[in-house]
């Protein structure tokens, strides 16, 4: 599969930059329990956001002011260059999807899970199946509802009931509320049906990168699950992006496409119809959220503060407005290893957890 070129890749990067200047060391924490002077906080964009450089400075503001340490924000390019630069010691802390700690953590051991997103109460999140073919769908596409996973399955729930924010949905005095006005008029609440994953097979499907969870892995190996080839039994196209997926079924240049739920929010500033045109009909089991991992030579009361300070930002409206605009948390929590061991045994049954090299 394309993911072991990611994978390779990955390694000659490493080899590279080890060859290159490993003596700058990055934050230079000894591993002896002395806070470094200065630590580096390294970002992935999760859709094409050439502002998160901006987006993120009043949190490093904020981690400067409170751990009396310089705190940088970098922005990589893409994943491989965030596991690389915290691989080589050249980051201290990243924001990774649940796929790629799993598989920085397995190339390079030297890094832990610090804090875990947590998304309007919930620390699990799916992704979501979506066509611009209503007649793929197996019952009536509906207005203003989602699907959510439960123990009996996968449910039709009304939008507002949804865990994660749909597309149409705005935070009013009372709550969530439908009927989100934007400059370009007022914001069709999104659209889902019931379809199985058999529909799937023969289409052009948008996926966001290999390396993506909910964008790849997860409904990959729904596809082997269900007996279709994520390679040669359709046409996938990879996209880059959560926001470019939905871009490309809205335009009809995917049958389908995949997502985390909701993405569509992403199109409804300029594409006020993206709910009604992009309908939802499948999702991925539950995921774990985001995380952010700290190398293992970040003493563990630095860590702590670590947490402690965004945990405190993230209670103010500032910190608030900022985390959402970003990433979407509302709160976090201390991460556990263990939680990701679905992600690991999602991976490995798809054949991309060897070693390289």
């Amino acid at each position: 599969m394309k993911i072991r070129s990611l994978l390779a890749a990955l390694l000659a990067l490493v080899l590279i930059a080890s060859a290159c200047g490993s003596d700058n060391g990055g934050s230079g924490a000894a591993g002896d329990g002395t806070w470094p002077d200065k630590i580096t906080f390294g970002f992935v964009p999760s859709s094409e956001q050439e502002s998160l450089q901006d987006d993120i400075q009043p949190i490093m503001d904020v981690l400067t002011e409170s751990l009396g340490i310089e705190v940088e924000g970098i922005v990589t390019t893409d994943y491989t260059g965030l596991v690389t630069a915290m691989g080589t010691g050249k980051a201290d802390l990243g924001a990774f999807g649940p796929f790629g700690y799993v598989l920085a953590q397995q190339q390079f051991g030297n890094m832990e899970v610090l804090i875990q997103a947590v998304r309007y109460g919930a620390a699990t999140y799916h992704g979501q199946w979506m066509t611009n073919d209503p007649s793929l769908c197996e019952t009536s596409p509906e207005s203003a509802t989602a699907l959510e996973n439960t123990d009996k399955g996968i449910v039709q729930v009304g939008a507002l009931e949804a865990v994660a924010f749909q597309v149409g949905a705005y935070f009013g005095d009372a709550g969530k509320a439908l009927g989100e006005t934007v400059d370009a008029g007022d914001v069709s609440p999104g659209t889902s049906c019931m379809a199985d994953l058999s529909k799937v097979k023969g289409k052009r499907v948008a996926f966001t990168s290999e390396s993506s969870t909910s964008g790849y892995l997860f409904p990959a190996l729904q596809l082997i699950q269900a007996g279709i080839d994520p390679v040669n039994d359709i046409t996938p196209i990879f996209t880059g992006g959560h926001d470019a997926a939905v871009v490309a079924v809205y335009n009809g240049d995917a049958d389908i496409g995949v997502s985390y739920d909701d993405a569509r929010r992403s199109l409804r500033k300029e594409k006020t119809d993206v709910g009604e045109k992009v309908i939802v009909f499948n999702i991925t089991s539950e995921v774990p959220n985001d995380v952010v991992a700290a190398s293992s030579l970040l003493p563990d009361s630095l860590q702590t503060a670590i947490y402690d300070a965004i945990d405190a930002y993230l209670d103010t409206d500032e910190g608030e407005a900022v985390f959402d605009e970003t990433y979407g948390w509302t709160s976090i929590r201390r991460a556990v290893d263990s939680d990701f061991d679905v992600v690991r045994t999602a991976a490995e049954a798809l054949g991309i957890t060897e070693p390289v090299g």
